[in-house]
């Protein structure tokens, strides 16, 4: 199949070389070499003819990268800057040192390599989370066993999505590659535990369909106008609610522009904090 092979890093010539993605598989359809692609940073999976492909340089690669750290750095100091505060309150005219307790993330990926990256992501963060990876039709049966184990305060369900090319109706679920797995992802966490605040649920990936996974019991989701999303606005999106205090509700406006994506990627419905912070702090 002309000179690519899985595991090439390309572009599509047709969409002049708007995102940059991996070769999973190659096959052929109707007599013409196809490959499977994922996006190496957006949650996208699609097919292409190789003939379309262009094979990406290696200093490309590495200058891509190079953007995209520095953009999620700049949204981790963001995150961080703001959570800075005084860790102390006064008892009897003496400072008591207080302690923090972020809300616990179990996030299952569709993706090895996304998940790699978001736990890194995590941990700069300061947000305690255990990750898997799994096919996305598999999320659902897998969270019967996870969320029992786990018991998170707030899950994510992601991987990657596309709508179907030929297909015309954004409104019908099966126009989409996977947003149906991550319906069933939502129903089966909702079943284990129904109420919005005391878990908190952000599902799907590129170009999901948002209405359905809002309707099913997600809080945050993907994607309101079927745009691409960054493999990392899942982690900004839980940062905040990690972060913010159960006795307040997660602002809404704020919480979305703080992704890399924003409106047109992610939305979501009012829903409190999962941060609480303890006193005293002990000295071991």
């Amino acid at each position: 199949m002309a000179s690519l092979e899985r595991g090439d890093i390309v572009a599509r010539h047709s969409h002049k070389l708007d995102v940059i993605f991996k070769i999973v598989d190659l096959f052929k359809k109707d007599g013409k070499d196809y490959a499977i692609l994922k996006g190496i940073d957006f949650r996208l999976v699609c097919d292409a003819p190789v003939e379309d492909l262009v094979k990406i340089k290696p200093e490309d690669i590495a200058n891509h990268w190079r953007q995209v750290f520095t953009r999620n750095n700049d949204c981790v100091r963001r995150s961080l800057s703001r959570r800075q505060n005084n860790q102390q309150c006064l008892r009897n005219g003496k400072e008591i040192q207080t302690f923090a307790v972020p809300g616990t993330v179990l996030h299952i990926d569709g993706d090895q390599d996304y998940l790699e990256l978001c736990l890194t992501t995590y941990k700069q963060l300061g947000v305690p989370a255990n990750g898997y990876v799994f096919p996305e039709e598999k999320h659902a049966g897998m969270l019967q066993e996870l969320l029992p184990k786990h018991l998170p305060n707030i899950l994510v369900t992601t991987g990657h999505d596309g709508f179907i090319p030929g297909k015309r109706d954004f409104k019908d679920i099966k126009s989409y590659r996977n947003s149906s797995h991550f319906v069933n992802a939502v129903k089966s966490a909702r079943a284990f535990e129904h109420n919005r605040d005391s878990l908190v649920i952000f599902a799907g990936a590129c170009q999901s369909h948002y209405e359905a996974l809002l309707q099913a019991g997600a809080n945050f989701a993907s994607s309101p106008e079927r745009v691409l999303i960054h493999a990392f606005d899942p982690v900004f999106i839980v940062e905040r609610v990690a972060y913010t205090p159960v006795s307040e509700a997660v602002s809404l406006k704020e919480v979305i522009e703080h992704t890399i994506t924003g409106y047109p990627g992610i939305g979501g419905v009012e829903t409190r904090g999962c941060f609480r912070q303890g006193v005293p702090k002990s000295p071991y």
